[in-house]
């Protein structure tokens, strides 16, 4: 049989798709997540903690949030983000620790170095977890459940904390891995048991799959990883717009992204929480220009502009709301900032409506650009 330079083509590209998937199946990724991490901090320089619901954030008093939860604080129901004084309504006989986090930020400088001892491709998450491609160490006598556990051990004998680790083929599956055998667990996802976890797993698990679109997709039926799995690409695209591809591939356990050694920052932004509920249009006001000036002070420090403005507001029953603007010229000036930020509050704020929370960020980050002045300019 003669082949033409088309199949030719096609078997050339073919070979070269299979050797991607194959370089990509044969990665192993470790993620690590440290287990209640600053409630285990706490517990671990206070022995008196140990065993105790201990729940680390801001006073009940005040407009304070919690940071984090022990598992037997968990028990009564208080998560992470939940309000303080709501906790304090579900566990009143918890231990409430004011977080210190010089103490956290220590503990986490210890584990990152021990994950950069092993490799240089670290993508830390934040300041108790990471992804870690490990395929360059793994070998026929040392797989990377082996390194998992070894990675544990050294944090446990430095910090006297415990941590959680997944391991798989790729950043999706060694994440979920981490979440399945807390506290203090090891689990791995391959290609002998991928298929039944992800077909047994909640479609709330899925990344990407929030409240709202958890509902949405029970009113299409899909209520586990067996029920997306069941859907063609095109379906799902048609669902759920550009998001379709993603979850068509999650359901089958494909995730091309690398571990990063360097995250581009995509925003910049801060926000603060009013001691009582606010509805002074001016005190708020005078807030998001304090706001906007700490935020162009942060962007001149990354020597970026933005192209886009949001304005976040959290009203007094704890609902979310945020407005965005996106320009065609980048800003960077606080001024500028505040100009958009005022606009944007003005559309999104009910009168009738107290606040508890203000945000401003700024986001489509790009290198600023300076023009040089001459002598009309400061005319």
């Amino acid at each position: 049989m003669k082949l033409t330079g088309k199949i030719i083509l096609r078997k050339c590209c073919a070979y070269k798709l299979l050797e991607e998937v194959k370089a990509l199946a044969e990665r192993r990724i470790i993620h690590i997540d440290m287990d209640y991490f600053f409630a285990q901090v706490e517990m671990r320089d206070n022995p008196k903690l140990q065993g105790k619901p201990v729940i680390v954030g801001g006073k009940a008093s005040g407009r304070g949030v919690v940071s984090t939860a022990s598992y037997e604080a968990r028990k009564y129901g208080v998560h992470s983000a939940m309000p303080t004084a709501q906790a304090h309504k579900l566990c009143p006989n918890g231990f409430y620790v004011t977080p210190r986090f010089e103490a956290y930020k220590a503990a986490s400088t210890l584990i990152m170095n021990i994950f950069k001892s092993y490799t240089d491709v670290v993508e830390p998450l934040s300041l108790d977890e990471a992804y870690l491609d490990i395929t360059h160490l793994v070998r026929p006598d040392l797989p990377a459940s082996s390194i998992a556990q070894y990675i544990r051990n050294d944090i446990f004998e430095a910090t006297q904390l415990t941590s959680s680790a997944g391991v798989s083929y790729n950043k999706f599956l060694a994440k979920l891995a981490s979440g399945m055998n807390k506290p203090n667990g090891l689990t791995v996802i391959d290609y002998r048991n991928v298929h039944d976890i992800l077909m047994a797993l909640d479609i709330g698990a899925f990344p990407g799959v929030g409240k709202a679109s958890k509902e949405k997709m029970h009113d299409y039926g899909i209520y586990n990883g067996q029920d997306l799995y069941d859907q063609s690409e095109r379906e799902l695209i048609r669902l759920f717009g550009k998001r379709g591809h993603g979850l068509y591939n999650k359901a089958r356990g494909i995730d091309y992204n690398p571990v990063k050694t360097t995250r581009i920052r995509k925003s910049v932004g801060t926000e603060r929480t009013f001691a009582t509920d606010m509805n002074d249009d001016d005190k708020i006001l005078q807030k998001i220009w304090e706001l906007s000036h700490k935020t162009a002070e942060r962007l001149a420090k990354l020597q970026k502009s933005a192209k886009t403005v949001t304005v976040k507001i959290k009203t007094f029953k704890f609902e979310s709301l945020s407005k965005q603007r996106s320009l065609r010229d980048p800003v960077r000036d606080e001024t500028d900032i505040y100009n958009i930020a005022y606009t944007l509050y003005t559309e999104l704020k009910d009168p009738d409506i107290p606040i508890r929370l203000v945000g401003v960020t700024v986001g489509n980050l790009e290198k600023a650009t300076y023009e040089n002045m001459t002598i009309y300019d400061y005319i």
